[in-house]
Parts: structure tokens; sequence; C-alpha cells
């Protein structure tokens, strides 16, 4: 097992396919003092910055993200508005965020403030954006070279509202801690990229933290990175001496190598699981047993009832429901590993906290014990935590290529516990993404998934183009280049591109070199418009004694065509129709007789079909008949004949 202890500061030149790759590295140094009564704390930040690139850096910014929960910020006005637009009957605001931001009394609001900044020891000048920092350097960062900043600053936590926070009525869990510090921005090759927190999603500069915590002694923490020095509560090894602690704190010590970002959670109520994976990660669940009285407590006395008016009847449910995440953890990573590749870190925290599932490196929040949103979170390891995309330009590279791995997690879990699948969940696992697609497309509200997350014209669009359409996209690459390849893709864009920052082009062009095919057209269709797949049987007939079936292209998408005819005699036979545009074919997918026609002209809006079986031996012609093309009109897909 290879874990990652150490990480270099200077990226070494590559090529990939186009321009030389470089990126930014990060080294974070930060002691931080809590005070429980009055939910603030102080920090101080040490930051070692390695400019990577071939620019002169005469500005650097940061995110300060609780920034935003203050009242008429950006991200409240911005919900506030979306709650104007009713979408099937309901406000289209995030419903964990809606109006609550303007109510925020001054002890519930959120910030970030910035007593003192310092480069090479020189005092900095900045100016604040609500939720980034601008500093205009008093001298420039030269390419190729390190400096040095040192950062002093307070912060306030808000009242739990998205994401981060305290006192979640929900979960009770003290603190969320996630976006809590003065964050680099990332420059790449586009430049910079100070993205104000509204809603949504996150691009940080790879690097190691090195994160100390002074809080309360009886509070207990989970944390991206491993822990340091002997806490006890759970973390100590067998034999290991607890560390003893005679004040009103403890300080806790976390190293995290080779990250682009660094969370973690604490509550005084945490119980704490642990799991080790055989050639795997330590798996660490926290949960709030708090909780549990608390929807105890709210409950019917009917419902009390069947739990004998018994608390810890009710309670042993809960804490079985937390074991199974752990326990199903240590199942699915022979899986993961083989499919998506291996997980490097030391361990990976399920902490109980945030207000539904948030992801950050080696641990994720989770508002509760769902056993499909833990799989989604820590599948966001690899699509994201290692293969960091800018999550604000192309979330359905996150969330999307998260949902199908977490669909194909599931379902080999399923399989091992023998729980059956669904019915009528077509395509096998995915058939979810495929009915959302559905539904946005009837609504008319699609945009491109090129479209900026934080600029959708509503929330709606965003999360079905997001989860399900990105979930799409690889499912329906596997009806293209064939589900065996396509999984080699998915290892081979792991093995490249992991602790990068890969956009759409580069998994592109990963999927081109491991397929042989042209696949530009697809990312231009299906990422670049809102053009939709739909093809027809047009009609059937002989001539010359020759059987023929013509189909039509209905839909503005073209696509390679599986088309299966199934004879009375039970027989079947699939006929492959390759897209001109791909300059090749997919290898033969299955063991019924396979026939490769010539391929179809993008431009040509019908094509036929010969066969030499008589026409009246056919009982059924199915186009697509794995349902893995997202066709928009399945019913005219098939045809079942009386003759």
């Amino acid at each position: 097992m290879s874990y990652f202890l150490s990480h270099t500061s200077t990226a070494q030149p590559a090529y990939f396919g186009k321009a030389q790759y470089w990126q930014q590295h990060v080294k974070y140094f930060m002691n931080v003092d809590v005070d429980v009564n009055t939910n603030r704390f102080t920090a101080k930040q040490k930051l070692e910055y390695t400019n990577n690139s071939p620019d002169i850096l005469k500005k650097v910014f940061y995110h300060l993200y609780w920034n935003a929960f203050q009242p008429n910020s950006m991200m409240d006005v911005r919900s506030r508005e979306l709650g104007k637009i009713i979408i099937n009957e309901k406000p289209n605001w995030d419903a964990r965020v809606q109006d609550r931001i303007l109510k925020l009394s001054p002890d519930e609001i959120g910030y970030q403030k910035i007593k003192s900044l310092k480069m090479n020891g020189v005092t900095q000048p900045f100016k604040y954006h609500e939720t980034i920092l601008e500093v205009n350097l008093t001298k420039p960062i030269a390419p190729n070279s390190k400096v040095t900043f040192e950062m002093e600053f307070e912060a306030q936590v808000p009242l739990q509202i998205r994401r981060s926070g305290r006192d979640n009525p929900t979960t009770l869990v003290r603190y969320t801690m996630t976006q809590w510090y003065p964050k680099l921005c990332e420059y790449d090759y586009a430049g910079w990229h100070p993205t104000d927190y509204v809603a949504r999603e996150f691009y940080g500069v790879w690097g190691d933290y090195d994160v100390t915590i002074s809080i309360d002694k009886n509070y207990i923490l989970g944390a991206s990175g491993n822990i340091q020095n002997k806490v006890g509560f759970g973390y100590e090894s067998i034999g290991a001496e607890t560390f003893k602690n005679t004040g009103n704190k403890l300080t806790w010590h976390f190293v995290a190598p080779n990250v682009h970002d660094f969370a973690w959670a604490a509550d005084p109520e945490y119980k704490h699981l642990v799991r080790q994976i055989p050639d795997g990660p330590t798996i660490h669940v926290l949960y709030n047993r708090e909780a549990s009285q608390d929807a105890f407590n709210a409950m019917s006395m009917e419902a009390k009832a069947s739990f004998k008016n018994d608390f810890n009847n009710y309670a042993a449910g809960w804490d079985k429901q937390w074991e199974l995440i752990a326990e199903a953890a240590v199942i699915v990573y022979p899986f993961i590993k083989k499919t998506f590749g291996e997980y490097p870190y030391k361990q990976y925290s399920f902490i109980h906290g945030g207000d539904g599932g948030m992801e950050y490196p080696n641990c994720t929040m989770i508002s509760g014990p769902g056993l499909g949103t833990a799989f989604h979170e820590w599948m966001h390891s690899w699509y994201q935590m290692m293969l960091g995309t800018n999550e604000s330009l192309y979330p359905w590279m996150d969330e999307g290529f998260t949902s199908y791995a977490e669909a194909e997690v599931m379902a080999y879990y399923n399989t091992i516990k023998q729980i059956k699948p669904k019915e009528n969940d077509f395509p096998a696992h995915h058939g979810d993404a495929y009915n959302s697609y559905y539904a946005l497309v009837k609504s008319n509200l699609a945009e491109p998934l090129t479209t900026h997350s934080d600029h959708y014209n509503n929330n709606f669009a965003y999360a079905i183009n997001a989860y399900s359409k990105g979930e799409i996209f690889l499912e329906q690459l596997g009806y293209i280049v064939s589900d065996e390849v396509m999984h080699k893709i998915l290892l081979e864009y792991y093995k490249q591109w992991r602790f990068k920052h890969p956009d759409a082009d580069d998994f592109m062009k990963v999927a081109e070199d491991v397929s042989g095919l042209k696949l530009d057209w697809y990312k231009e269709y299906w990422i670049s418009t809102t053009k939709t797949i739909d093809y027809g049987i047009d009609s059937l007939w002989v001539q010359n004694g020759i059987s023929k079936i013509r189909l039509k292209r209905i839909g503005e998408m073209p696509m390679p065509i599986d088309l299966e005819l199934r004879f009375k005699d039970g027989t079947k036979e699939i006929h492959y129709v390759p897209l001109n545009l791909l300059f090749g074919e997919k290898p033969v997918e299955n063991t019924t007789t396979s026939i490769v026609h010539e391929a179809w002209k993008w431009t040509h809006t019908t094509y036929v079909i010969e066969f030499k079986r008589k026409l009246t031996d056919i009982k059924e012609v199915e186009i697509d008949p794995t349902h893995r093309l997202s066709d928009i009109e399945p019913q005219n897909n098939i045809l079942r004949l009386k003759w």
C-alpha cells in the first residue's frame, strides 16, 4: 500500500497532448485557538507558496468563505431571488438556505477578518471583496520562486446555514468547520480564479497542511489528514498511551499531505468507530448519538411504543446504521480500488455534520447515516479530491462522475449482500439519472453543461446537469466505446491526472487515446449544447428478396446505433452501425451474433440496414437493447410484430 507522506513543492513539467503542464503548490501551517463560549477563534497561518507558473504574479487572492453568511451577501440575495422562481410548485432556492441568512443576528453571522498579512516579513496591503481578499503585492512573485505569507486572522462560526457552521438543529453537531480559513485562490493556465462564494463549488491549490487546534478538552474532533498526537477518544492505537491534559483545553494536531483543502468538525458527544481495511486505509466514523435522542423525543407516543418507550432500543438502531457505513466501506474498497484506482491516503473519515453530504480531502461531512450518501461522498475522493477539476466550470466532471461511481459501488454492495435491484432500473444501476434527465428535457429549462455552476438560471437545471447528465456522460460513453474500454479509460484518467487539475479536454484526450476513436463530437454535443437524442424505426420491407429496415434520426444529436433483431425461433442478431465521426468502431460487447455495417454519416437522417433472414421471421426489433442511449422518446425504439 503506497501512502503519501510528503509532497515536493516543485511540480515537474509534463506534457499531456497540449501545452506544458504546471501547477502551483502551497504548504499551510495553522494554529487555531477556539472559544466554544463565543463561537469564535483566533488563528495564525503561515503559507509557503511556490509559483511554478511561467508568469510574474503581481497580486494574489484569498477566499473568505464565511463572509457569505451575512445579511445581503451575494449568497443571501441570490438565494432569495431564486426563491421567486417556482418550479414544480416549489420555490427554486436551496431549501437549506432559503432566506435564513437575512435573519441572522450579529452573534449568528459568520465572518473571517484579517488582522495582519505579511509576505517575506513585509506587510502587504489588501482589500475585501466580501468573500474574496485581494492582495496587491509590494513585490511581484517571480516565476519558479517561493514566498512565505504570514497571516493572523479571527473568525466567528456562523449558525449552520450551508455546508459549514454551528449548532445544526438536525444533527445537533456543535461545529462543522469547512471553508473555515483564508484559503489561497487557484492560479492556473487561465489565470486567477477568485470565485465568489455564491452557492456552489470549489477549486483549490495542491499542497500540504499542518494544523493544530486548541479547543475545550471535552470536544472530540474528526478531520482531514492524520492525527499526530495521542489525544485518545478512539484515536489511540492498541496499547498506546493516551495524552493526559490538565488544563481546560486540548490541542489536536493533524497533518494532511498532498491535498487541496482541510476540514474538521468537533462535538463533545461524538461516538468514534474505527475499522481497518486490509491493504487499505483506516476508516473512522464519528457521529452524534445526541441527535438520535432529539429525534426520539420528537416522536409520537405510538412511535415510541414501537421501541417499548425505551430510547436505548431506538439508539441501538441508530448505532447500527453508522456501524453499517464503517463495515460497508471495508466491503466495497476492493471493488473501488480495482474499478477506479487505489485510495492512496492513510485514512478516511465519515463525520456527522454539515447539512446533507459534502466532500473534503480524507473526510466527508454527512448529516445522517445514509449508505448511498456515504458512498457518494467517499467517491468524491477520486473525482475531486484526487482529480481536482475546477468544479465551478466542470461540475459534471465532479458530481456526475462521482454519481456514476456511487451507483456502481452501490450495485456491487447490493450484489455482495444479495439485495435485489430496483425493478425497471434501466440502464442497470443508472436509471434514476436517465429519468431525471428526461424530466429536465421535458421542462424546457435545460442549459448547456458548459454553464458556470453559479450562473445557471435555476437550481433545477444545475442539479440535473451536474449530477444526472454528468453520470449519463460516462454510462453513454460506455455505449459508444464499450463498457470494458470505458472502464479502462477511467483507470488511465486516474493514472495520468490524479493530483493535478484536469479539464474536459484532458479527459477526452485520455478517452481517445485508450479507445482509439474520435470522441470530440460527443463532448461537443453532450456538453456544449442541449441537443437531444431521438432515433426511431421507420419501416421494414423486402426488396429483390433482401430484407431491409430503415432507421430514422429524429433528434439533433447523432450517435452510433446498436440494433437487436429477435426472431420467432428465439435467436437474436445485433447489428452495429458506427457513426462516421468515430473514425472506427467499438469492440464486440457480447456473444450474440454481431454484424458491423458501414458508418452512418451524421448529415443523413435515415439509414437502411439489410439482413439475411426472412422479414417474417422477425418477432421484435429494438434500437439500443441495453438502454444506455439517452433517447428522449424510447417508445419508438422498439417494434413488436404480429405476422
